[in-house]
């Protein structure tokens, strides 16, 4: 049932001395987090289970054929624990054919861009380490909705309206547009996505990577990737990024994640000792150039983790410290220019009463990913190999078993082995961006967790609305700001309202009591503690 506005406010921000609590992009999975954290599960159960509810009700963001990446933290850790379950390009994967072929790069959408789904083992990884109920109990949900229908979301109507003609013809997108493009509140049945769910609650990997899924997976990409490679665990237990800004400790993925990018920004704005007032252009100014100081380096430096640059490199303080020490708080600064690639995301944060926390990231990267299914069984292949480019030599260049640079970013933060914050947000190359906003309205300006939800961002698109670098403002920030950063020397673009694609962030806040808030910019976000 759909949420009234009175019901949808009370959702944005939901306090608790308690102890419990999930925030996500919908508000069935937030409810079905809770739901399984009350009869006994973990943080991480409830994660799994929130997780698969949206790749049921929002595929266009996530699901079973993407990838994933956790971070997990509680009582008794002495740093999180980090689950990388990002999938490897397959055997037919080759940069050489498609450069014969005229392609200068990985095509965004088509068969090349399909690597080896990673969700499925992280699912089974994190449950293995951290589940306290069965795969069964935890998956029932999602089935149960698959099966019996959900009401659609405004946000869903849109995707699905706007892939209609790449999707619209394929088998598991029949039951999406049953009528055509269902309207808002409509009810969609996915039997066969359930079927894949009831197989994995079953049988686990093998269900999935060794079933028919697996099967079509095989049949779709046209030996891209071979039963071999599906064969091959995807989920890797690896050394969270740990750097202190702000008092608290930030951690986040390794590359082949982006997720350094948040906490050097972040750092380089603490080292440009900007002002606490969010609503000071300098403030924006400073955190602004931080991001671009270093956002152009990503793609020459993360890729695959046996090719990427160190992490002591990466988050080297005295690197940082240059960094800063070359931005003017007076002008710009020229900045070389990374791609951008826009992504569908799904991040979510779930916290037991226990007090472990997750730190959950899941996508299909562009939307609803390749543009491909695995045949007829409900499941949507993601475009991760898209990330891949084809310079001869280079440490992200398309290769068989190479994990490609991933923009997936979440973030948890502690102090004295105490949980204080999980942050994380969907967006694509963005997601640094925004992170680092966000938790600089927190832990710099001090803003309370709905407040900085609800505080107008902008975005440095590498590529404008006329082909330029512009810096776009959300219009409150715009009209309060503006001015001033164009006189800095910024471009500058005013949108004419929020939007949803700025998010939305999920974040838990446990520096004084538990705190979840849920990004106002989307509809279905939504914040539930106890």
């Amino acid at each position: 049932m759909a949420l009234n506005k009175r019901d949808k406010a009370a959702t944005l921000a939901s306090e608790s001395a308690r102890g419990a609590a999930a925030v996500s992009p919908h508000y069935l999975a937030s409810e079905t987090a809770m739901d399984i954290m009350r009869t006994g599960g973990s943080a991480i159960d409830a994660a799994i289970a929130a997780n698969a509810v949206l790749g049921v009700v929002l595929p266009s963001t996530c699901g079973p054929g993407g990838d994933l990446f956790a971070l997990v933290h509680g009582p008794g850790f002495d740093a999180p624990t980090c689950l990388n379950a990002s999938g490897r390009a397959g055997s037919g994967a080759s940069a050489e054919r498609l450069r014969q072929e005229g392609q200068i790069r990985v095509p965004l959408r088509g068969l090349d861009s399909i690597t080896v789904p990673g969700a499925v083992d992280g699912w089974i990884a994190l449950h293995d380490r951290y589940g306290t109920i069965d795969m069964e109990t935890i998956l029932a949900p999602a089935i149960e909705l698959a099966t019996n229908g959900f009401p659609v979301s405004y946000e869903f109507s849109q995707s699905l309206g706007r892939m209609h003609e790449m999707i619209g013809d394929q088998a598991s997108a029949r039951p999406l547009y049953v009528d055509g493009v269902p309207a808002p509140g409509s009810t969609l049945r996915r039997v066969r996505h359930a079927e894949a769910l009831r197989t994995i609650a079953t049988l686990g990997r093998d269900g999935f990577y060794g079933g028919d899924v697996g099967a079509a997976i095989v049949t779709t990409t046209q030996g891209r990737i071979t039963p071999d490679d599906l064969a091959v665990g995807q989920a890797e237990w690896v050394e969270p990024v740990g750097l202190d800004v702000f008092g608290l400790t930030g951690w986040t993925v390794p590359p082949n994640s982006q997720g350094y990018l948040s906490l050097a920004t972040l750092k380089i704005f603490e080292f440009l000792d900007p002002p606490h007032d969010p609503t000071d252009p300098l403030f924006h100014h400073a955190l602004i150039e931080a991001y671009r100081s270093v956002a152009r380096e990503r793609d020459f430096y993360v890729s695959d983790p046996t090719t990427a640059k160190s992490v002591d490199f990466l988050l080297g303080r005295a690197r940082l410290k240059r960094r800063a020490e070359r931005i003017s708080m007076e002008h710009t600064t020229h900045w070389r220019l990374p791609a951008a690639a826009p992504g569908g995301t799904a991040f979510l944060a779930t916290r037991d009463w226990s007090g472990m926390g997750v730190s959950f990231i899941q996508s299909n990267f562009w939307g609803i990913g390749s543009g491909f299914s695995a045949g007829n069984t409900g499941i949507f292949l993601h475009n991760r190999g898209a990330s891949f480019n084809l310079t001869p030599g280079h440490g992200n260049e398309l290769k068989p078993g190479r994990r490609p640079l991933h923009t997936l970013a979440p973030t948890i933060w502690t102090k004295d082995g105490s949980t204080s914050l999980i942050l994380g947000t969907r967006g694509g190359d963005f997601q640094p961006q925004i992170v680092a906003q966000v938790a600089a309205s927190l832990l710099h300006a001090e803003l309370s967790p709905s407040h900085a939800q609800a505080a107008p961002r902008w975005k440095f698109e590498h590529d404008g609305p006329e082909g330029e670098p512009v810096l776009s403002l959300e219009p409150t920030l715009h009209d309060k700001c503006g001015a001033a950063l164009t006189r800095i020397g910024h471009r500058v673009h005013r949108y004419e309202q929020s939007t949803e694609g700025w998010g939305p962030v999920s974040l838990i806040d446990e520096r004084v009591r538990l705190v979840a808030a849920a990004d106002p910019r989307v509809s279905t976000a939504t914040a539930l503690a106890e």
